[in-house]
């Protein structure tokens, strides 16, 4: 079975290349300026909302996007 990767994603000796770094990186900032980009005051108004949780509530909210992340790392490797 031949499986064909893309150069930028493939790994040399096992170990992460770092342009995919580099290429996440730059993908996680351009999703992460959209929102206030394209509407800035929905933007305050969910930032003020953020604002109200407690501490319990954001590390929820924190552990479940790293969970999420790292499945999908795995899902992609």
């Amino acid at each position: 079975m031949v499986v064909l990767v893309p150069p930028l994603c493939q790994a040399r000796n096992n170990k992460l290349n770092s342009d995919v770094f580099w290429l996440a990186l730059a993908l996680v900032l351009v999703i992460e300026g959209l929102y206030p980009f394209l509407s800035p005051s929905g933007w305050r108004e969910m930032f003020q909302q953020i604002l109200k949780l407690n501490d319990g509530q954001l590390r929820f909210f924190g552990m479940c996007s790293i969970l999420a992340g790292t499945a999908l790392i795995w899902f992609l490797q």
